[in-house]
C-alpha cells in the first residue's frame, strides 16, 4: 500500500481479519504498508458527512473521510503511519490537526473533538498496523534489482482524477497512470507498460 494512499486503519484491520477467515494468510511478508501513508481518522468521516448533507449540489462522496484526509495531507497537518510509533509525537500531531478541524466544527456549530480518547484508540491498534509498515519505495527498488515483475494497481478512473476529471465531481487525488510512480516512490521509468480500460458509454 503506497504512500499516495489514505488509509482507514480500523477498516483495514477488519479487511485483514475477514480475508484471514477465508483462509488467506496475511503477514509482514505479503502485505507492506508505506510508513508515510496518511491515516483517515473518525473526524474525517464526520466532516465528509457534514459537508455532503449540507451541500445543495452534492459531490456524491462515499462518506469514508477520504477527501478531508487528503486535504489534511496537502495542508501538512495529517497523521501518517509512522506517527503511530511515538505517543509524544502522536499527541503533537493531533494537536495541530484538531486545531484546524475544531475551528471548522465550531463554525458549523458541531461538537468540539477531543484527542484523549482517539489517542488511546490509535495506540491500541498501532502495533497491529506498524508490523506491516516499512518504506514501500525501498522494497520496490529491491524487486527491481532482482528483475522481478511489478504490477501497480490504482483505484478510480481518469474522469475522477482531481486535475483531469469532471471537476468538481472527482475524487481528492490524482488517479491517472503516471501517479503510480509518485504514489509509491519509484522512478517514472519503472512504468514500462500501461493497460487502460474504457467503457463503450463513458460515465464518471
Amino acid at each position: 500500500i503506497g504512500n499516495g494512499v489514505v488509509i482507514d486503519p480500523w477498516a483495514l484491520l477488519e479487511e485483514i481479519a475477514e480475508i484471514k477467515k477465508k483462509g488467506v494468510d496475511v503477514n509482514e511478508n505479503n502485505l507492506i504498508i508505506s510508513d508515510t501513508a496518511t491515516l483517515i481518522l473518525p473526524f474525517h468521516k464526520e466532516m465528509d458527512e457534514i459537508r455532503e448533507d449540507s451541500a445543495k449540489d452534492k459531490i456524491g462522496t462515499t462518506r469514508r473521510g477520504i477527501g478531508p484526509a487528503y486535504e489534511d495531507k496537502i495542508g501538512r497537518r495529517s497523521i501518517r503511519v509512522m506517527d503511530l510509533r511515538s505517543k509524544t509525537n502522536l499527541e503533537q500531531r493531533l494537536a495541530v490537526i484538531l486545531e484546524h478541524h475544531n475551528a471548522i466544527r465550531k463554525g458549523l456549530k458541531k461538537k468540539i473533538y477531543k484527542s484523549d480518547e482517539l489517542i488511546e484508540e490509535l495506540l491500541k491498534i498501532a502495533p497491529k498496523i506498524l508490523k506491516y509498515s516499512q518504506p514501500v519505495w525501498k522494497k520496490i527498488s529491491e524487486y527491481q534489482k532482482l528483475n522481478k515483475k511489478i504490477l501497480f494497481e490504482g483505484a478510480q478512473g481518469i474522469l475522477l482524477d482531481v486535475d483531469h476529471g469532471t471537476y468538481p465531481y472527482v475524487t481528492s487525488s490524482n488517479t491517472v497512470a503516471g501517479t503510480a510512480s509518485v504514489g509509491t516512490g519509484c522512478g517514472p521509468k519503472t512504468l514500462d507498460y500501461i493497460l487502460g480500460i474504457t467503457k463503450a458509454y463513458t460515465t464518471r
